[in-house]
């Protein structure tokens, strides 16, 4: 856990959001992982839904990168660059940028789901959780509407992670 501490200069409200970050992930991880495994699913499509959910998760996790050491310097552990400073204007740029996928990609599906149709404009199929109502449309709701705060949450702790970083960002 001392990996993940937070540097000095983190302030409070960015260490509770960068923790949160891979919790608002969970949810929807947890809820694919029963359906992986459900009958008629082949064995691709159950290795997509679970390497989905892990990547998913671990992609998450990098937010906590930028309050801890390990995201201003490199792990012991990472062949190669151990030991060495993480280049902080790679970090901000692509923390930035994925902040705005996620923000958008996450509305994005969030506005077709309510509007009732797919991304790609079509019918939204009638197996669907939102299609079919009840509990399965509630338990989707609960799980997947987190996903909303995902981009969101990792711009304001980019924020942090700039205005503390502003320095060294300068001056690479």
């Amino acid at each position: 856990m001392a990996a993940h501490d937070p540097v000095a200069g983190v302030p409070r409200w960015a260490r509770i959001a960068a923790l949160a970050v891979p919790l608002t992930v969970l949810p929807a991880s947890l809820w694919r992982i029963p359906a992986a495994f459900d009958e008629g699913i082949g064995i691709g499509e159950r290795l997509y839904v679970v390497c989905l959910s892990i990547v998913s998760e671990l992609v998450a996790f990098t937010a906590v990168g930028l309050i801890a050491r390990w995201g201003e310097v490199f792990p012991r552990w990472t062949p190669f660059v151990r030991g060495r400073r993480v280049p902080p204007k790679a970090v901000a740029i692509a923390a930035a940028f994925g902040a705005l996928i996620l923000t958008v990609m996450w509305t994005a599906a969030w506005i077709s789901i309510f509007r009732g149709v797919t991304l790609r404009g079509g019918a939204t199929p009638a197996n669907f959780p939102t299609e079919e109502g009840g509990w399965k449309a509630a338990t989707f709701y609960v799980y997947y509407l987190p996903l909303l705060l995902w981009g969101p949450l990792l711009a304001a702790v980019t924020f942090a992670y700039v205005q503390r970083r502003r320095p060294a960002i300068v001056q690479a």
